[in-house]
């Protein structure tokens, strides 16, 4: 009982430190729990897609009060965004204005547009809730040459903001489309290069990114796996051919300029509007 006795003034005195300490502490143990989503987003535990994403909320509580953050993350943003930069940095004019097709979570967005100033960068996803993303991004990281993001489904026949485009944005000098493709059906591909053929110019550059068979055989057995795990959650999902997207190109005059190895069995292909 003695020692009882001497150790309640101690816990008195530590309780309101806990007190002050737990909501950090809960933070934390989120943090972590939101880094065991990532990575088991990235090894196939349960992915979230949005609009041929793979993205998660992040949101916490805080003494009773729900603080929900807008902003999302897709986990191989920030092992991808460098290694593209440095090819972005090679085929890109040094001004003019870049429309990126489908931007998910918008951290490729806000990050491309500082590194890349003085050209102008224009998201798009036809996601409202990744729209929101962007917007939430573009607080946090301001920079005057990003634009709000364009609702933008690639898969119609004429997007709905073209005119727009065309008429109040007429110095469009590239478009990137960043890890779609694969994740969203065969009809957005066909969109997509439909949309960049009306939209460019001659001598103007199309940017994809993301793993691709090459003569219908799988370049790596990771991919492969990649490849049957999305046929699994939609069977219109898929590791695209690499010569079947070529020729879908070359039906709108986007002719394949080069392509570059990336890290994880990725390739980057640039094409250029003849």
């Amino acid at each position: 009982m003695p020692i009882a006795s001497c150790l309640l003034p101690l816990a008195s005195c530590l309780l309101p430190l806990a007190y002050c300490l737990l909501p950090l502490a809960y933070s934390a143990v989120w943090d972590d729990i939101n880094s065991f989503l990532a990575w088991a987003s990235c090894r196939g535990m349960g992915i979230l897609p949005w609009n041929g994403h793979l993205a998660r909320y992040h949101s916490y509580h805080y003494r009773g009060e729900e603080l929900v953050d807008s902003r999302k993350y897709a986990p191989a943003t920030q092992r991808n965004r460098e290694p593209i930069l440095n090819v972005l940095l090679e085929i890109l004019p040094a001004t003019g204005t870049i429309l990126e097709i489908a931007s998910g979570t918008g951290e490729h967005a806000i990050y491309f547009a500082q590194q890349l100033n003085p050209r102008k960068w224009i998201p798009s996803d036809i996601d409202a809730s990744l729209r929101d993303s962007i917007i939430a991004w573009a607080k946090d990281y301001p920079s005057d040459n990003l634009h709000q993001p364009l609702d933008i489904d690639v898969s119609q026949p004429v997007w709905k903001v073209e005119q727009e485009i065309l008429s109040e944005i007429p110095d469009i000098v590239a478009m990137v489309n960043i890890n779609m493709i694969h994740i969203s059906p065969w009809s957005t591909c066909l969109g997509l290069m439909a949309g960049a053929g009306r939209i460019l110019s001659s001598g103007d550059i199309l940017y994809l990114y993301g793993p691709y068979k090459q003569g219908n055989k799988h370049t790596a057995l990771s991919n492969a796996d990649f490849d049957s795990y999305l046929r699994e959650q939609n069977p219109e999902w898929g590791v695209r051919n690499l010569e079947d997207v070529v020729e879908v190109a070359s039906n709108h005059n986007l002719i394949l300029e080069k392509t570059y190895q990336m890290p994880a069995n990725n390739l980057s292909v640039v094409f250029k509007h003849m």
